[in-house]
């Protein structure tokens, strides 16, 4: 029987390549195509074997069975159709296209020109070049594997404390891990990292994005690399850069080794996907994989000018989730990466975009209805980042219950607050509100405290110590004459820029990095704490650092700064000790079986805060915080006192004796009693709580 023979109608479900033992069934969906065929490489990836036209198309989908063929064929497709950008559609048969549900990607893309879908000063004609050899291509796995009773850590949403991390950068450096497995899915699985991960009493682990990636021409072209992985191509893969190769494993093999070994630890990890645009970018970005499949089934199209792509995103293209096999292709890629690779949820990148359609975004859109009815999706944590640049593309606190949001508002008052100096009437309330969990912003719906992402610094912007060190960019490297990235920081002037020998400009910039960690963790809400910003990372200035796979990103571990990290470790340790500092429900201000609110907000003078005291522009505050009397936590009370002024002040405490936690301006002083008046340090936070038996 020769190949070619062997290509029966096979099933057309389930998408992508699958096989059985005795052969591989493929189906692919590509309903205004005229014809496909399955084209055969050899191992590697580099010689086409054969092509074999794809005998059955049901319902858009083309599908057949391959007798024979088994784990590792490398596979790709050569789509047949009109040619016709003015219609929105660019089929071109020359171009191998990479299987949308390739859960193996074979070869890179390295901008060459083979892979330009229309001819060279002919935008309406396809380019007659042939692509096989270097074109992208997909591998049958076989995806078995033995989870040895792995089991997902299910951290309550209360108690979540994300950590942000790049995949490469958080090892590659790093002396304790093996230099082999540096920068890799292995390196942070090590006993070593993970152990720094327990210290640091982080429960999530949020990384950036680990699906396939194919890096923009234009970055290609300056030397650059799209490091933070914003660039998908592949949603079912793993990126292989982030693969070590050692003998007996695959991406897919090491990237489940880690998220078992994280799990092993109690650490969940969630996944950073951007299914909001991909890699092909725009009319004159390459052709790899969708755009050659059926363009105007999966892209957003201009209603003007078909020709054109929607660019929401600023990308590029945006990837159409109204349509039905679209979302069926999401949905399917997020069951695989909860199912088959244990992962613990998503961070959605842009998520407006795929809640939009052509009456625009809607809470109730058929991606965000289709995740909360899914008995595998709604189980583990979804958290939007809840804006993009298209058409009323701000949506903070627009997405339904069960969502965690990024919320920029609270980013913006924190850093207004501890590195203004000057700030307008009103701000000490704009203060309150974001630590206790932006209600105005959230309370709806039956939502919680909780779906208030809070962060400080995130990938995108400048890293912590950068934040207090910077008063403008230095994305120079960057390519784009310094005009990418925020115009400027939030920052005042604390000191000369970078690096300094001024020892007090040093001891500022440390206190005040302390300060916005000891908000950002004792605050209403879910803390994110950006992987670095614990051992003093810099990044020289850049505010965007997307394309920088280098020392700039990459964590310098030799320079950690130990003392910050154990700071960091107790102020975790605090959050998850005191229920006050982390409740579930909303503060009200209502009074309990004891006489006290729930939450109280004091002037240094020990009064609650009236109307002058809200608009004075005061930059002192006191927070009584207390629990919900049941049981033992009955009578737990915390009080934080919010000093961000350039001097110290003096803060009358309420009756009782109080145990004083942790100061952040001198973390070195163990905990003692105080009672009557305690003196907060300038740009510091001092929390006390009422012991108890």
């Amino acid at each position: 029987m020769t190949v070619a023979d062997a290509l029966h109608a096979g099933r057309p479900y389930p998408l992508g390549a699958h096989t059985d033992g005795d052969g591989v069934n493929f189906a692919l969906v590509a309903p205004h195509a005229a014809s496909v065929e399955l084209c055969l490489f050899d191992p590697e990836g580099k010689q086409e074997l054969a092509r074999l036209r794809m005998p059955a198309c049901e319902d858009g989908v083309w599908h057949g069975y391959l007798e024979g063929a088994a784990t590792g064929q490398v596979y790709g497709y050569r789509v047949a159709g009109p040619y016709a950008p003015q219609q929105g559609q660019r089929f071109n048969p020359n171009k191998v296209l990479l299987d949308p549900y390739a859960r193996a990607v074979v070869g890179e893309y390295l901008a060459q020109p083979g892979f330009d879908g229309h001819a060279a000063g002919a935008a309406d004609q396809p380019d007659p070049a042939d692509n096989a050899a270097i074109a992208l291509k997909a591998q049958v796995i076989d995806d078995a594997y033995d989870w040895g009773g792995d089991q997902p850590p299910r951290v309550p949403a209360a108690d979540t404390i994300l950590y942000e991390v790049h995949v490469k950068g958080y090892t590659r450096l790093h002396p304790d891990v093996p230099e082999a497995l540096r920068g890799t899915y292995a390196g942070l699985a090590q006993p070593a990292v993970l152990d720094t991960l327990q210290r640091l009493g982080v429960t999530t682990l949020s990384l950036l994005p680990a699906h396939a990636r194919a890096d923009e021409m234009r970055l290609q072209k300056m030397g650059l690399s799209n490091y933070w992985g914003y660039s998908s191509i592949g949603f079912f893969a793993p990126e292989r850069r982030y693969w070590s190769g050692q003998p007996g494993s695959t991406p897919i093999s090491e990237f489940r080794d880690m998220v078992k070994a994280v799990h092993g630890r109690g650490i969940e990890v969630v996944l950073d996907v951007v299914y909001n645009h991909t890699a092909e970018t725009d009319e004159f970005g390459p052709t790899l994989s969708f755009r050659g499949i059926d363009n105007q089934l999966y892209y957003h199209l201009r209603k003007d000018n078909p020709a054109l792509y929607e660019n929401w995103t600023g990308c590029g293209n945006c990837l159409n989730l109204a349509e039905p096999r679209v979302l069926q292709l999401v949905m399917d890629s997020l069951r695989y990466w909860v199912e088959a690779m244990h992962v613990d949820g998503f961070r959605f990148d842009l998520a407006p975009v795929l809640a939009r359609s052509a009456d625009g975004f809607s809470g109730a859109a058929t991606f965000l209805a289709a995740l909360r009815q899914d008995p595998v999706l709604a189980r583990v944590k979804l958290i939007a980042e809840p804006w993009d640049i298209g058409p009323g593309g701000y949506r903070l606190g627009q997405f339904p219950p069960g969502w965690f949001e990024w919320n920029d508002k609270y980013r913006d008052t924190m850093r207004a607050f501890w590195l203004q100096s000057h700030e307008p009437a009103g701000a000490l309330g704009e203060f309150a509100r974001r630590f206790a969990g932006s209600s105005d912003v959230f309370h709806h719906d039956g939502r919680q405290p909780t779906a208030s992402v809070n962060f400080i610094t995130a990938h995108d912007g400048f890293t912590l110590r950068d934040l207090v060190s910077y008063n403008d960019k230095h994305n120079e490297a960057n390519g784009e004459q310094n005009r990418d990235g925020h115009a400027h920081n939030l920052s005042w002037n604390c000191g000369v820029e970078g690096a300094t020998d001024d020892r007090a400009v040093l001891q500022l910039r440390a206190r005040l990095q302390r300060a916005l960690l000891a908000t950002l963790f004792f605050s209403q809400g879910t803390p994110m704490l950006l992987a670095g910003d614990d051992i003093g990372h810099s990044q020289q200035g850049n505010n965007n650092a997307y394309c920088q796979d280098n020392a700039v990103c990459w964590l310098d571990w030799r320079r950690a700064d130990d003392a910050l990290a154990g700071f960091v470790g107790a102020l975790t340790g605090l959050r998850r000790r005191y229920r006050a500092l982390r409740r579930a429900d909303w503060y009200t201000g209502a009074v309990g079986a004891d006489g006290h609110a729930d939450i109280a907000w004091l002037k240094p003078d020990g009064a609650v805060m009236d109307d002058a005291a809200w608009n004075g522009g005061s930059h002192c505050i006191g927070i009584r915080m207390c629990a919900p009397a049941d049981g033992q936590d009955a009578d737990e009370t915390c009080l934080l006192l919010v000093n961000a002024q350039a001097q110290p002040a003096d803060f009358t405490l309420p009756p009782g004796t109080w145990r004083a936690l942790t100061n952040s301006a001198f973390p070195e002083l163990p905990p003692h009693d105080a009672d009557g008046t305690v003196e907060v340090p300038a740009h510091a936070v001092l929390l006390l709580a009422l012991p108890w038996n």
